[in-house]
Formats: C-alpha cells, structure tokens, sequence
C-alpha cells in the first residue's frame, strides 16, 4: 500500500496539470507549452493572422483557453468592474459578466488570469475579491470579499494573481497582518484554512503546487519574502529573505556582469538566523514572477536589481538551502522559462530597458546578456523548443532559437492594434497562437 502511495504523489503533478491546463502560463504555470509540429520561422509579417477581435475591453491579464472557448478579464466600459468574457474559438464573443471592482489606483486595468477547472473559472479582482464563475453561461456561483475578510496589505497595485485550485481548494494570497495565504472551498467559497501571517505586504505573484519527496507543498511570494506552505494545514514551513544588495552601478546595454554565486546558507523553518535587521526584500516590495521549479530545487528572480536565486529544497520541505545567486537575470515582470537546463529571461535596466539573458540552471552562469535591437524587456514563453518573446513597448514577437550562445530571432513581426504597455503574456494552444495587447485579441496560426 505505502508503494501505491508513493506511485501516486509521484504522478501527481501530471494529474494537477491535467485538472487545470486553462491557467496563468500553461499547464505547471512555467511558461511552457507543449506542442509538436509549430513553425521554425515566420514569413516577414508573421505568422498567419487567424482573426482579431478589438472588444477585449481593457486588461493586462492573458487569455486562457479550455475547450472550445477562450476566456479572458478585463474591465467594463466604465472602468469601475472587472469582467469576466468568452469568445468561442473563431473570435466571437459569447457573454461578459461582472464580477468585481479593479484596482482603483495606478494601472488598473485587469490583471487576474482566469483558472478554469471542472466548468468553473476562478478570478481574483484587483481589489481582492475572489470569484466563481460557472463558465457555461457566465453566471457568479459564490463571490468573497477576500480583500476586506482577510485584511489584506498590498503593495502599489493591488491583487495581480491568478488563483492556485486543487484538491476542491482555491488559494490566495492577501499578506496582512491577519494571514499571508488562505485556502477556499472551490464549491462554497467558505474558509479551509489560513496561513499564520508573516506581516510583510503582499506580491504579485501567482503560487505554484509542487511535489518533492513524497509530499506537496504551495511556493508562494509575498514582496519580502518567498514561502512553502503545508497545502493541507495552511503551515508555513520555511521561508527565504536573504537578498543581496544591488549593486552600485546600473547594467549597461548589451552587457554582463559577474554572477554572483555564494556560499550556501541553509534557512530552516522560516527562521532568519543571525539576522538582525528586518528583510530588505526586492525594492518597492516588488515581486512578480511565479518560481519555477525542478528536482528539488526552486528558482525565482524579480527585477529593480534584486537579481536571481537557486534555492534547494530539504528532503523534509521544512527549510531551504541557497544554492546560487545572479545579477544578471533579475526579471522584471515577463517570466521566464527553462529549457535544456538553461533558464531564459529578460532582465531589468530601467522601466523602459531591458536585456536577454540565458543563465546555467546548475551553476548559476550567465551564458548570455543581450539586447534585442530596437526593443526591450518583455514576456517570455516556449513551445517546441523554440521561444516566443514578446517585447512589453513596441509590440514585436520574436521566434528565437534557444541552442545558440547568443539571443538569436529567428523571425519577428509587431502588434500594431491595442493600446497601452504589452503586458499580457503570450499562450500558445492546438497549434495557435494567442496574444492580447488591451482591447484587442488575436490568434495567429503557429502550424502554416
């Protein structure tokens, strides 16, 4: 029997990501996407357009797709509600409904990534109110006020998380001096469990599920600290703030720095030994990125020259080792992917710059640091072995080539329709491409 147990919790993973493909950057939330048989490279324009669609309505959140439809947040015309919209798969839309009110001060725009699990999608407004929505007709199943329940404490701009469901749970984030993490019923929306509070204002970061050692464990972020909590009982069982200090001068344009590997410091427990000041954590509390994780060892990376971090897990998931640190990929908020054991980003020079950056997942190296010619910074996803960066101010997708030692487009083209920063992430799904810049939605055919 303990065999067929451990059978399970090793095959655990597939059948979470089986459960909940329609979430925040694909399947296991890591930015990959798995597809066979996509294009090498593009004609000179791109991709074939498949349709667009110009009634999004404002938001910065990314489309998912389940089914036949695709489902996407954004706010009403009004821009006092956030909106809940399907599309069928030919760019029509089906139905909007209102579910919450946005963040009302800078950048409002919608920001939470539908996840759609067993008919039902589950949102998070930027003002913390967490919904259920039954995605056959649109109608509200349950709504809490999570942000006023909860107390939570946030940062500049509000909630920006796209919920974690499993095992009948939705989990969120509201920092605060009450709690840092709580568990809802999917069904009810009633309490399961909440996290003891750690006090730190909250991230942007949307949680991830892994399983390590025959036990799960949610990794989550508030801005000054990266967490593990007990997905049945809500303990935090470790958490991590030793962040190094920025450096004293500003990356340049097309170059590298050192990295910056350092001894190993083992945390355990989430207790900061020997630590006599508060954590610094990134600057302006700032941290958005979802972590990635593979074999027991956890990466993340925040922009404002916080930098990168390998942390190993303990076999008994109670505390966490730091492996390596980076300067150079410190992501800012476009994700990042891992391929071939090589960790790809764009990092942080300012809000308007930012280079290409590949970095060892084992050691820490960086491999490469460059800029792309005429852009910037931007999102990053995978599929096929190739990736897809979108560059966040001038609009232009790039196919890149992951083998070289070099930031290689292979092809490029630019979104011309929407409005506003290109902040919503790439999804790529049945051989299409899927890209919103605010109001506007389009698929581009991926296969011909």
């Amino acid at each position: 029997m303990k065999q067929l147990i451990m059978l399970f919790l090793c095959f655990l993973p597939l059948w979470v990501a089986a459960q909940e493909s329609a979430q925040w950057r694909g399947e296991n939330r890591d930015g990959i996407y798995n597809e066979q048989g996509l294009l090498k490279s593009w004609i000179e324009n791109g991709p074939a357009m498949l349709w667009e669609s110009l009634d999004a309505g404002k938001g910065y959140s990314s489309p998912v797709i389940s089914g036949d439809r695709l489902y996407i947040t954004s706010l009403n015309e009004e821009g006092d509600k956030e909106v809940f919209s399907a599309y069928d798969l030919d760019g029509k839309k089906l139905y909007s409904k209102e579910y919450g009110k946005p963040w009302t001060q800078s950048y409002s725009d919608a920001r939470t990534t539908p996840a759609v699990v067993n008919g039902k999608a589950y949102v998070i407004s930027g003002s913390g109110e967490i919904a259920c929505i039954n995605v056959a007709d649109g109608s509200i199943v349950w709504t809490i006020d999570g942000g006023t329940v909860f107390e939570r404490k946030t940062g500049n701009w509000g909630t920006s998380e796209c919920p974690l469901v499993f095992d009948n749970k939705v989990i969120y984030t509201p920092s605060g001096e009450q709690t840092t993490m709580v568990a809802l019923n999917a069904e009810t929306g009633e309490t399961v469990w909440k996290s003891p509070s750690l006090g730190d204002v909250g991230a942007y970061v949307s949680p991830i599920l892994i399983s390590y050692r025959g036990k799960r464990q949610i990794i989550g972020s508030t801005g000054v600290r990266i967490f593990g909590v007990d997905p049945e009982t809500g303990l935090i069982e470790w958490h991590f703030d030793e962040w190094k200090e920025p450096p004293r001068e500003r990356r340049q344009q097309g170059g590298a720095s050192q990295d910056t590997a350092r001894q190993p410091r083992e945390r355990q427990g989430g207790a900061s030994q020997g630590a006599a000041r508060p954590p610094r954590g990134p600057q302006g509390k700032i941290a958005p990125n979802s972590p990635l994780f593979k074999d027991g060892n956890i990466f993340f990376s925040h922009g404002y020259n916080i930098g990168s971090y390998m942390l190993k897990l303990n076999d008994d998931l109670k505390g966490v080792t730091l492996v390596w640190s980076n300067s150079d990929l410190d992501t800012h908020h476009g994700g990042y992917v891992l391929l071939n054991n090589t960790i790809y980003g764009s990092n942080w020079i300012n809000n308007n710059q930012g280079n290409w950056v590949a970095v060892d997942w084992n050691t820490g190296k960086t491999i490469y640091d460059n800029a792309w010619e005429g852009k910037g910074k931007g999102s990053i996803i995978a599929s096929d072995g190739m990736l897809y960066c979108y560059d966040e101010r001038r609009g232009t997708v790039g196919l890149v080539n992951p083998a070289a030692d070099k930031f290689d487009v292979v092809s490029e083209f630019r979104i011309t329709k929407g409005e506003g920063p290109h902040w919503s992430h790439p999804v790529v799904n049945n051989g299409i491409l899927y890209l919103r810049h605010g109001t506007a939605l389009m698929a581009f055919n991926l296969k011909k």
